[in-house]
């Protein structure tokens, strides 16, 4: 029944989930603005609102006169229990009928350890342990149903009325017209939201208000808690499966970090304590060595000759990612990738089990067209599992389409690689310049950071600070047009709509994030010729070169730069803006009492959560997960520094659901879907590049085969090393348009070529090829060993856990087993109702 009535604002606190009857739960609301010129839109309200009555669904309306800015009309659902059980049945929700008889195993050794960052149990277990089974309207009293207004959690009513909005009709002419969705999409209504329950701040005043709000802000989105566990039963209570799905896997992926966090700094303070061990750093940095090589200009005519004794800092620094346990903490990591993995998907076992989501019907959200699938496919075939005639994309037009689409995502990402190409350009266009400018700057008499800004490092940081602004600017322009481009494709239904758009945006994101650091750590360097025949990129800049140390070190830079940028960019955007959006629209009401701030208009003034929402919070940590494993082997910090980042994120995202935006409406989702093999991807992916960076990028193998082949003397030191890898250059062979403006000494350059005068002058010696084999090796042997313990290590994991297996044998069987007894006690007592003579005749 449609209500409107007006209330006198100081009788009544509205602050309240309940209809002005204080018995009715609001359990969705809808709010729009009656304009002047919208007849079109109140015939389509008018429509819509009848045909949800005629649903079942009991309406009441704000006035505009009620509301805060005197234009806004609210109009509140409630879902009857008739309507409620109709559609359980329809969606097939799962509800308790017996209490769980398994004991859980919980005593563990030692367990007092955790206690403090353990939280209450009333909140990790909001509601008792249940066998489930699917809700039957017609079985009623098979399930322990002890209040009907309360059996069903509000994240499951809001969802049951979201599925009876969106497949509402709004106009008598065309019953095709129909869904909640295009009605917010064509202006007749404003917003369509389910409400919090509470301030997240206090309680609410209505004893019969869960205010599991505030308890979320209280145990989970306070930043002070960022050490406790999460309250993952009361998430999914609250948000829906969905929701909860998410945090379980960010809280776990952050747990998993933790190891490989201590790992990657213990291989870090292992570079620190053996820094005396470092002979080739002490000889470049030694005057009668190192200060006596003259190495060859970096770049022409404006590079001058410099002495190899000035890469002091660089080659020390050089040293604390690139030493031995680069190697150990690159397989480690190759390992702890399959661990996170597998481990993760007995995680997701167990909460598909706890939460009801093992025989979850797919079907029915599956099925469900897109609202602007309906609309723009014109054309009808019958479908035969309906057999109803319902709206097809021709194949032609969805091939046209593809084409169209994929073509697009080609032109941006040549895009993107056009814009690296144009950073490189920039780093060899301006390391002439820098290296002019810093001859003779002020910055070299400078006593703690002189000697450390260098050309190299004036070039690399400033190439990385303009690759990252162009990431961003690039990141923020494809998001909107691969929107667009998926919406063109028409994708039949959610599911498909989120898995193109999933692909597109991450392809992107891959290129647009890591391209820069796959040029630093396989391009750079490797193609650079020798001095007198140098190569040239597009005929003009000289190709850039490595230091002495390698381009490890630069590498680093890079990843820092691109990794920690994005995460505090991304943490102020998360943050920040909903922040200040909300206190721009409530501005003028946040300081008013309960009685006049209704709750509708309090959730109505928050920001509303896209459907894409969650899709950007995966995508976040998803890129995040690439930096700390396809480059991991040039910076072991990377995943300390993305264990504080999501640290944080966990308490960004919980503040930010809590009290930022609308409550949204609850699904339910099996898993984390098409992140999963993307995930996988990464993983098998993280194993070859690491390989390709010890081999190719460090400067770890070239020092092991002069170790244990080309050591001076008889014992196998590093004594001779920096002699051993650079060559000599004849400078009166210099060409004209190399030959630095000031003259110098013959001079070296980093390569394995014989010297001038022999008769192989400057092509490669024995030692290159035997340094090459040996990369080609390692990269064989590493990866083999690493897939090989990956395979063994997913093989030896069961993906689901044993006690849950007994879980879900136990539950099915106790289904059958309580199914029959019912209809077997139904049946005796329907017989006994029709008589004795039948019942007899029913035995006989």
């Amino acid at each position: 029944m449609l209500v409107c009535v007006q209330v006198d604002k100081q009788q009544q606190s509205k602050d309240s989930v309940y209809f002005r009857d204080g018995m009715r739960r609001i359990d969705f609301v809808l709010s729009y603005i009656d304009d002047k010129d919208g007849e079109k839109k109140q015939d389509r309200r008018k429509e819509f609102e009848a045909n949800l009555k005629k649903a079942g669904l009991e309406l009441e309306t704000e006035d505009k006169s009620e509301s805060e800015d005197g234009r806004t009309y609210f109009l509140k659902i409630h879902v009857p229990w008739e309507v409620l059980a109709t559609y359980a049945d329809v969606l097939k929700i799962k509800v308790p009928f017996k209490t769980n008889d398994i004991t859980d195993k919980k005593d563990m050794p030692m367990s007092w350890l955790c206690t403090p960052y353990r939280l209450p149990e009333h909140v990790m277990q909001p509601e008792p342990d249940y066998f489930t089974a699917t809700f039957d309207k017609s079985k009623t009293d098979f399930f322990l149903i002890e209040d009907k207004e309360t059996f069903f959690p509000p994240s499951t009513r809001n969802r049951i009325v979201y599925y009876i909005l969106s497949r509402c009709p709004y106009s008598k002419e065309d019953k095709d017209k129909k869904g909640i969705k295009r009605l917010l999409n064509n202006g007749t209504y404003a917003a369509a939201f389910p409400l919090h329950d509470s301030r997240y701040w206090t309680r609410s005043r209505d004893a019969k208000c869960e205010s599991e709000r505030y308890a979320l802000y209280k145990y989970w989105a306070r930043f002070s808690r960022f050490y406790k566990e999460q309250p993952l039963n009361l998430i999914r209570k609250y948000y829906g499966e969905k929701i909860g799905i998410y945090f379980a896997w960010l809280g776990f992926y952050t747990e998993m970090l933790t190891y490989a966090a201590v790992v990657g700094l213990l291989c870090f303070i292992y570079g620190v304590a053996s820094f005396d061990e470092n002979v080739w750093s002490k000889e470049i940095c030694n005057k009668t060595i190192g200060g006596q090589i003259v190495m060859c200009p970096l770049c022409d005519k404006k590079c001058g000759y410099w002495m190899l004794s000035t890469t002091c800092s660089s080659s020390w620094q050089s040293y604390l990612f690139d030493n031995t346990a680069t190697v150990f903490f690159a397989i480690f990591m190759g390992i702890w990738v399959t661990l996170f993995l597998e481990f993760w998907k007995r995680r997701q076992a167990r909460l598909e089990y706890e939460w009801d989501l093992v025989d979850m019907e797919e079907e029915q959200q599956q099925l469900q067209l897109r609202p602007e699938y309906e609309t723009k496919c014109t054309h009808r075939r019958l479908n035969r599992v309906t057999q109803e005639m319902e709206p097809y994309l021709p194949l032609t037009s969805k091939c046209a389409r593809s084409v169209l689409s994929g073509a697009t995502v080609l032109f941006w990402i040549s895009l993107i690689i056009a814009s690296i190409i144009g950073v490189i350009a920039y780093r060899l266009a301006v390391f002439a310049a820098f290296a002019s400018i810093m001859k003779d700057s002020p910055t070299n008499k400078l006593d703690v950071v002189g000697s450390l800004i260098t050309p190299q490092l004036a070039t690399s940081v400033t190439a990385s600070c303009i690759n990252f602004v162009i990431i961003m600017i690039l990141n923020f322009l494809y998001e909107r047009v691969a929107i667009k481009i998926t919406d063109m494709e028409v994708p039949k239904t959610h599911v498909e709509y989120e898995n193109k758009l999933t692909v597109k945006m991450f392809l992107f994101q891959f290129v647009n994030y890591y391209s820069s650091c796959f040029y630093v750590a396989f391009f750079k360097g490797k193609f650079v010729g020798y001095p007198g025949d140098y190569a040239y990129m597009f005929g003009k800049w000289r190709n850039e070169e490595c230091e002495p140390g390698g381009c490890l070190i630069e590498l680093t830079t890079q990843l820092v730069i691109v990794m920690v940028g994005k995460q505090v960019w991304g943490n102020i955007q998360e943050a920040l803006v909903p922040w200040l959006c909300n206190w721009w629209v409530s501005r003028s009401a946040r300081n008013h009492p309960e009685s006049l701030y209704s709750r509708w208009e309090q959730d109505h003034d928050l920001q509303s959560f896209s459907q894409l929402g969650l899709f950007y919070e995966y995508l976040e940590m998803v890129i995040q997960f690439g930096f700390i494993t396809l480059f991991v082997a040039s910076f072991p910090l990377a995943p300390l520094l993305a264990l504080m980042n999501n640290i944080l994120e966990v308490r960004v995202d919980a503040w930010k659901f809590t009290t930022q935006f609308r409550r949204p409406v609850a699904a339910k989702v099996h898993n984390i879907g098409a992140w999963n093999e993307i995930l996988n991807m990464i993983a098998v992916f993280s194993v070859v590049t690491n390989a390709f960076i010890v081999s190719f990028t460090s400067d770890m193998i070239p020092r092991l085969v002069y170790k244990y082949a080309y050591h001076q003397g008889n014992e196998s030191t590093m004594e001779g090393y920096i002699n051993n890898s650079l060559s000599v250059f004849n400078i009166s062979k210099f060409q004209p348009e190399n030959r630095p403006d000031d003259g110098e000494n013959p001079d070296w350059y980093r390569d394995y070529r014989y010297p001038p005068g022999h008769e192989k002058q400057y092509t490669h010696t024995m030692q290159f090829w035997h340094i090459l084999a040996a990369k080609l090796a390692f990269i064989i042997i590493m990866e083999h060993v690493v897939f090989v313990v990956k395979f063994f290590v997913a093989w030896l994991i069961p993906d689901v856990p044993s006690d849950v297996k007994a879980r879900i044998k136990r539950e099915r069987y106790l289904i059958q087993e309580y199914l029959h007894n019912y209809e077997l006690e139904k049946l005796k007592i329907q017989l006994s109702q029709n008589g004795p003579n039948i019942e007899q005749l029913c035995q006989t």
